[in-house]
């Protein structure tokens, strides 16, 4: 089996579901009192926050790469980010490194089209859902990316930084994410990426008119196949 690399704390909450996830596959398919090989590096996400409440994604860059180092010296033999907007720095990182990163967009990316979806709404930070880092990589095998209204994708960033983020899950926000969903079907998306780690919080699938692909689900169950079977 190979080591797991777990680069989390941003936030903690949603590492701790890649911790399950990952533990549950491996029980899974192995079965016994089998469980996955982790090492786990969590960060502090004021710092990481701070730097992309500023846009000084060069000094997160620094802070993650070298969490990640550490991670391969303890014997990693790849790195997961337990987040989605950090894979903005991905490449800069992957510079640094001898192991790979699995990103989170391509496991997407594999799910979407596993299921014939080539239209899909994207929810999650403002930086995720504005920038090209993440839709790119979905673009790049064929899935166009559907984003919410600038007024919606402010409500959906504030509901993550200030509820999710602090552990809150709020029924009147859940509300305001089905709204948007709804507005989002009706541009023609044919499912919905949980494009935020902490998004699964809150949003289900009985919660979606939409079919829900969960990142943080989907980036767990990858790594533990590849730990298994890579």
């Amino acid at each position: 089996m190979k080591v797991v690399g777990l680069l989390g704390g941003m936030s903690w909450e949603s590492t701790i579901s890649y911790y399950k996830i990952i533990n549950e596959y491996v029980k899974k398919e192995l079965g016994g009192l089998h469980s996955a090989k982790i090492i786990l590096y969590s960060v502090d996400f004021a710092e990481i926050e701070e730097c992309q409440a500023k846009g000084d994604w060069e000094k997160s860059e620094s802070i993650l790469s070298e969490a990640a180092k550490n991670l391969e010296k303890a014997g990693a033999d790849f790195i997961v980010i337990c987040t989605n907007t950090m894979h903005k720095i991905v490449p800069q990182m992957q510079d640094k490194l001898k192991v790979p990163i699995l990103h989170i967009a391509d496991a997407v990316a594999e799910a979407l089209l596993e299921h014939n979806i080539k239209r899909v709404a994207l929810l999650g930070t403002k930086y995720t859902m504005t920038q090209d880092f993440y839709k790119k990589r979905l673009f790049e095998k064929g899935i166009a990316v559907v984003i919410p209204e600038k007024k919606d994708i402010e409500k959906i960033n504030r509901v993550i930084y200030n509820e999710l983020c602090l552990g809150m899950v709020l029924d009147a926000s859940r509300v305001q994410y089905q709204k948007i969903i709804e507005k989002l079907k009706m541009d023609g998306a044919e499912g919905v990426i949980l494009g935020c780690t902490e998004i699964g919080m809150l949003i289900k699938q009985e919660d979606s008119v939409l079919p829900v692909f969960d990142s943080t689900h989907i980036h767990g169950q990858a790594a533990a196949q590849r730990a298994i079977y890579l």
